[in-house]
């Protein structure tokens, strides 16, 4: 995801980009050892960035990154210099219709609830969510979308990623603690945001002001894996931020 931004950052920035348990090229533990919360991702990588030596960073939160980064930003106000949030959602306006399915396992945590999820980890839901919105779908490189199927086509892929949906509401019922924080601390914060995106609206991004009035909020016509298109116009927007 982070293919080419790296390198237009990394002449002025130190930049780790640790997958989350179970995606990438991270450890994907059997569920019978490792329960798939938000909670429990949290506290790997914040683990990880103990072990590595980070004391003092910024971070750059996308979708799952965002409840992850904000516990760890709760956790450790003294250690967040700065939050970048990129379609990463803290507010309930800024849930889409998107998440009816989800949202309906999470009141009814149900086998026939799960499995109408499936759906979602199918190869032509993630092509989907690749090119939604984006106003020319071939700008959109293969290699992104189809590594995603190749990690979710592996043994027991699905179910962690049911698992994380269901656990999702975790995130939800924080948002008025991720809020306090905003308001308490008020860290430097910029919003990057494709605005066409079908499960993170607008109004997500532009509820942070609402909490840290100098936040600042950027929207690009494209969707919810916004580096895919505009990378090097987001970019452009961080160096300016992180200046």
């Amino acid at each position: 995801m982070f293919r080419d931004l790296i390198p237009m950052l990394s002449d002025r920035l130190r930049l780790v980009a640790p997958d989350l348990p179970g995606f990438g090229q991270s450890d994907m533990p059997d569920r019978s050892r490792f329960t798939y919360t938000f909670d429990n991702i949290a506290n790997v990588i914040e683990r990880f960035t103990e072990v590595i030596g980070l004391r003092r960073f910024a971070i750059y939160v996308f979708d799952y990154g965002a409840p992850t980064g904000f516990r760890v930003a709760v956790s450790h106000p003294e250690r967040i210099t700065a939050i970048i949030s990129q379609n990463g959602n803290a507010y309930e306006e800024g849930l889409s219709e998107g998440w009816n399915p989800i949202q309906k396992y999470w009141k009814e945590p149900s086998q026939a609830n799960r499995d109408a999820l499936r759906a979602f980890l199918k190869p032509d839901t993630t092509f989907w969510q690749y090119t939604h919105g984006v106003s020319d779908p071939t700008a959109v490189s293969p290699d992104g979308y189809s590594l995603d199927n190749f990690y979710l086509a592996r043994s027991g892929a699905d179910e962690i990623q049911l698992d994380l949906f269901g656990d999702y509401k975790s995130n939800v019922a924080l948002y008025p603690t991720f809020q306090e924080y905003f308001r308490k601390h008020k860290p430097p914060f910029l919003a990057v945001w494709g605005k066409n995106d079908p499960f993170f609206l607008p109004a997500g991004a532009e509820a942070f002001k609402r909490d840290i009035p100098d936040a600042k909020v950027h929207f690009f016509d494209t969707g919810h894996f916004a580096l895919e298109t505009h990378a090097r116009e987001i970019a452009g927007v961080i160096r300016d931020f992180l200046a």
